[in-house]
C-alpha cells in the first residue's frame, strides 16, 4: 500500500470530522505524542496554539468544536508526498458565540506517522 493510500482517506476523515464538529472522531485520528499548532490573525490581532500530546491537543480541538462551525468548506488543492500532506482550503468560519461568519483561507500542513496525525500545522487569514 502506498503512502497517498494511507493518508487520502485519514485527511478525508480529518476535514468530515471538522465539518461535522465530531470530536471524538476528530480526536481519535492523532497520535497520542502528536503536536498541533494553529497560527494567523482575526480582527488583527494575531492568534497563536501549540500543544503537544493528545491530552493537550483533545481541549484545544473541544474548543475549536464548541465556539466554531465550518460553512461551505471546500478543498481546493491537497499535495501528498510520502508521509506529509499540504492542504489548501476555505470555509465559513461561523462563531456560534456572535453568529458572525467569516470567510477564511487556510493551509494545513500534516504528517503522519503509523496511520495517525503525529504533526498538524494550519495557518488562516480571514477574507
Amino acid at each position: 500500500m502506498t503512502d497517498r493510500q494511507q493518508i487520502e482517506p485519514l485527511v478525508r476523515a480529518l476535514y468530515a470530522a471538522r465539518v461535522t464538529g465530531h470530536l471524538e472522531a476528530l480526536c481519535g485520528l492523532f497520535a497520542s505524542d502528536a503536536r498541533l499548532r494553529i497560527a494567523g490573525s482575526s480582527d488583527g490581532k494575531p492568534i497563536a496554539i501549540t500543544a503537544r500530546g493528545i491530552d493537550e491537543i483533545r481541549p484545544w480541538l473541544a474548543m475549536l468544536v464548541k465556539t466554531f462551525r465550518l460553512i461551505d468548506q471546500e478543498i481546493l488543492s491537497t499535495v501528498i508526498e510520502g508521509r506529509s500532506a499540504a492542504v489548501h482550503w476555505r470555509a465559513g468560519v461561523h462563531s456560534k458565540i456572535t453568529g458572525a461568519v467569516v470567510p477564511t483561507e487556510l493551509v494545513d500542513l500534516i504528517e503522519i506517522s503509523d496511520g495517525r496525525i503525529a504533526s498538524y500545522r494550519e495557518f488562516f487569514v480571514p477574507g
